[in-house]
C-alpha cells in the first residue's frame, strides 16, 4: 500500500464530506484501511470471525459519524481509534458474558491461540503470540501497535489519548515481560 500524502488525505476527506461523492470515497476508505484495521483488531481479539465483525462495526460507526469528522486528526488515526474502542468494548462485554476476570483472560487467549486454525506459523511466532497474551490489556495494545504496526509513539498518543512517555514506559515493560516469558521457556 502506497503511503498516503497529506494532499491525498485532504482530497479524500473533501470527497467524504461531499454528498455527491461520499459513497465512492467511503469505498476507497474501506479499500485503503481494511487490512491494517483488521490486523489491529485481530491482534486484540484473537478470533478471525470476531475481528471481521468488529471491522464491519468500525466501518459502520465511521460511516454513520463521517459528518462529525472534523479533520483534527488524520483519517487513519480516527479509524484506528474507532477500531480500538470497538475491540475494547467487545472484550469487556465478552469478559462479563463469560464471567472471566482480567487475570483469567490471558489463559483464555492462550487457549484460543493454541487452537486457532486460521493463523499458521512456526513455533516461535506462536510462542510470541502467547507471550503477548500474558500482558495486561494496555501493554498488549501498545506492544502490538509498536511491534506489528510500527506505529510512532506520537500517533499512538493521538489514538489512545495517553502521553508519549507513558506509552514508551508501557512498551518497555511489555518487552521486558516478553523477554522473561521466553527466558522461562528454556
Amino acid at each position: 500500500m502506497a503511503p498516503t500524502t497529506d494532499t491525498d488525505e485532504k482530497n479524500l476527506i473533501a470527497e467524504l464530506q461531499n454528498p455527491a461523492t461520499c459513497r465512492k470515497a467511503f469505498g476507497e476508505v474501506i479499500r485503503k484501511y481494511s487490512e491494517q484495521l483488521y490486523w489491529q483488531i485481530r491482534r486484540m481479539v484473537n478470533n478471525h470471525d470476531d475481528a471481521n465483525d468488529l471491522l464491519q462495526n468500525t466501518f459502520l460507526k465511521a460511516w454513520s459519524n463521517i459528518d462529525n469528522f472534523r479533520g483534527d486528526a488524520k483519517l487513519s488515526t480516527w479509524l484506528h481509534k474507532i477500531a480500538i474502542n470497538e475491540s475494547i468494548t467487545f472484550l469487556d462485554r465478552e469478559r462479563k458474558r463469560m464471567q472471566v476476570s482480567i487475570d483469567d483472560e490471558s489463559a483464555n487467549i492462550i487457549h484460543a491461540i493454541e487452537s486457532d486454525t486460521n493463523i499458521d506459523g512456526d513455533y516461535l511466532r506462536k510462542e510470541l503470540r502467547k507471550a503477548i497474551a500474558t500482558l495486561p490489556e494496555k501493554q498488549r495494545l501498545v506492544f502490538n501497535m509498536k511491534y506489528y504496526d510500527d506505529m510512532t509513539y506520537e500517533k499512538m498518543s493521538e489514538i489512545l489519548g495517553t502521553s508519549v512517555g507513558a506509552l514508551k514506559s508501557s512498551y518497555h515493560l511489555a518487552v521486558k515481560k516478553i523477554e522473561q516469558y521466553f527466558s522461562n521457556l528454556d
